[in-house]
């Protein structure tokens, strides 16, 4: 088994250098990942001069190493949004979850950013028949809504869709999409270039401080001083900023590539080769690799983080318990990507204390870092285009949580055992 990620497989991931840095600009971003350099496209388009710092390879961390599944992708429902937010609020917020998977079918199919964009939809399967019975609700009320691109799949029609027996039915969402994350990453690198980004790798920033007009960013290759900064950093927030890292949660999200299994036998379990994901609490999720030889599969599968390659077997029963025909297979790739979750299970950009901020996106930072990033970076541009839905909700932590997120293992026990009684 090859320890690392399938994404990485003949891409190197870019390591620019700038040496020396630029003692002064407008903007500073910390965080060379989908969220920091969609941000930098859009103050250097301002004129702004723009630096993202990484402290290794650009793209490195999830933005990289993720399961490149595109999906509309707030968790909490309209009807819990408009209870703690209001109904416009709640609204608004979902409408920009689909204007997110717009906005990266625009970069793909338009721009022409090259991260091969698959238009296959995807599947999620009722883990029991109460999700189902959810499921019928949800497809009634969106079909009522106007929305036809999602279909509720019968329990008997499951195989149409994937070759699993576990599910009660499930629904199509006929607007998800893949792409390759690595790809992806490049691509918005090359973007950001010809806008005149400056990006300089292995760049860790150590220290920020204010001044007068602005900040100063220690980094391990010199002081840059800047009017604005960005963090940028998602799930791997640390404590260069203390304020931000104690509102996200860092989860590892294991994933493994399975041994070649040729593209007939991939097809026959995934005929129209979209996402799968199921409604147990504990996240499983899956996918054909590229050149639908293999099945690319994640999950949660350590109650704390660990070396991916000891996860390996977990996620092979994982697997197997959505397919029991795959018993016996093997992994040829096994890695781990830190996504970053918050307590209301929503994103979050703004500005605190004169430090901007965007991160948090709950495990679906492919459309989310890249329409947000955009967002966030207009709104340091100073554009009115920047205002979004989420601008201004109360960014939550909890007493005692420094970053470290020790409540972790207890739950996912708990949510183990609840999955495994059907509830």
């Amino acid at each position: 088994m090859t320890k690392g990620s399938y994404w990485l497989d003949g891409i190197q991931l870019p390591t620019p250098t700038v040496n020396p840095l630029p003692t002064q600009v407008d903007v500073i971003i910390v965080g060379a990942g989908y969220t920091g350099l969609c941000a930098a496209y859009e103050t250097a388009k301002k004129g702004l001069s723009t630096l993202v710092i990484d402290q290794g390879s650009v793209g490195q961390g999830c933005s990289s190493l993720n399961g490149g599944q595109v999906a509309h992708s707030i968790k909490p429902s309209i009807a819990e949004l408009s209870g703690k937010h209001g109904a416009s609020i709640a609204q608004r917020i979902h409408a920009e979850a689909t204007d997110a998977v717009e906005n990266l079918r625009r970069l793909a199919t338009v721009e022409g950013l090259d991260c091969d964009w698959r238009p296959n939809g995807g599947f999620l399967g009722a883990y029991t028949a109460k999700h189902f019975d959810d499921m019928r609700r949800e497809a009634d009320a969106a079909h009522k809504a106007g929305n036809s691109r999602i279909t509720l799949i019968q329990r008997q029609d499951v195989h149409r869709e994937v070759m699993a027996d576990r599910y009660y039915g499930g629904m199509v969402y006929h607007d998800d999409a893949s792409i390759h994350p690595a790809r992806l990453v490049c691509a918005l690198y090359e973007r950001a270039l010809k806008a005149g980004v400056v990006v300089s790798a292995n760049c860790g920033a150590t220290a920020i401080e204010r001044t007068a007009t602005g900040f100063l960013v220690r980094t391990t290759k010199g002081t840059i001083a800047a009017r604005k900064v960005l963090i940028a950093t998602n799930g791997y927030t640390g404590p260069l900023s203390p304020w931000h890292q104690r509102r996200v949660i860092p989860i590892g999200s294991y994933q493994i590539a399975t041994e070649e299994l040729g593209t007939e036998r991939v097809k026959q379990l995934i005929p129209h080769a979209r996402n799968v994901c199921d409604t147990r609490r504990v996240v499983i999720y899956l996918r054909p690799s590229p050149d639908g030889k293999r099945i690319i599969f994640g999950g949660r599968a350590a109650l704390s983080e660990r070396d991916p390659s000891r996860c390996t077997s977990r996620l092979i029963n994982m697997l197997e318990s959505v397919f029991p025909s795959l018993k016996g297979v093997q992994a040829s790739h096994a890695w781990v990507g830190f996504i970053a979750y918050t307590f209301d299970t929503l994103p979050h950009l703004g500005e605190q204390d004169g430090l901007y901020h965007c991160l948090g996106y709950c495990g679906q930072g492919v459309p989310l870092a890249t329409y947000y990033g955009m967002r966030i970076g207009q709104q340091i541009a100073g554009l009115k285009e920047g205002k979004t839905a989420l601008d201004g909700l109360r960014f939550q932590t909890r007493p005692l949580y420094h970053g470290k997120p020790w409540f972790l293992a207890p739950s996912i026990l708990v949510y183990r055992a609840l999955d495994s009684l059907g509830w």
